[in-house]
């Protein structure tokens, strides 16, 4: 017996979707990928994940594929020069000062800020506060697992 497929099993405002996804970059490198892990789960219209992969998935049911590309203005947004700072060389712990590593600090407003070295120079550290996926298109492959 197969159930009907009704508007309560759709993708939709309020309903919690679990999902397998892919995600791919431009160049098709694979960034990410829920196979052979756990599936995501979140509440459609709760802005759990980036808002157009979110849009995107609207009205798709259980069992449906779909391509989904993403443009920055609806994922991690574009990158931003002025996030870029450059920080006295003192001002970053030791174990800290090489490219690469994550900074973590409190905005002026309390919000937890992420930043990671790009350059460090014998004065002075630069930090780019970015997310690391800003300004990139973003390519997913999901699939619908359950809607509840």
């Amino acid at each position: 017996m197969t159930e009907e497929m009704t508007e309560e099993t759709t993708v939709k405002k309020g309903k919690t979707i679990t999902f397998e996804y892919t995600l791919a970059l431009d160049n098709g490198e694979i960034l990410d990928s829920s196979k052979g892990r756990d599936p995501m789960t979140f509440t459609h219209g709760s802005s759990q994940i980036i808002p157009g992969l979110e849009d995107q998935m609207g009205g798709m049911k259980p069992g449906d594929t779909k391509k989904i590309t993403v443009q920055p203005e609806d994922g991690y947004g574009f990158r931003l020069e002025e996030a870029v700072i450059d920080l006295k060389i003192e001002q970053v712990p030791v174990d800290s000062r090489r490219v690469g590593a994550i900074l973590q600090t409190q905005s002026p407003e309390g919000q937890v800020v992420r930043g990671r070295i790009t350059k460090i120079e014998q004065e002075k550290a630069t930090l780019d506060l970015n997310h690391p996926l800003a300004g990139e298109t973003l390519f997913f492959d999901v699939k619908i697992l359950n809607i509840k």
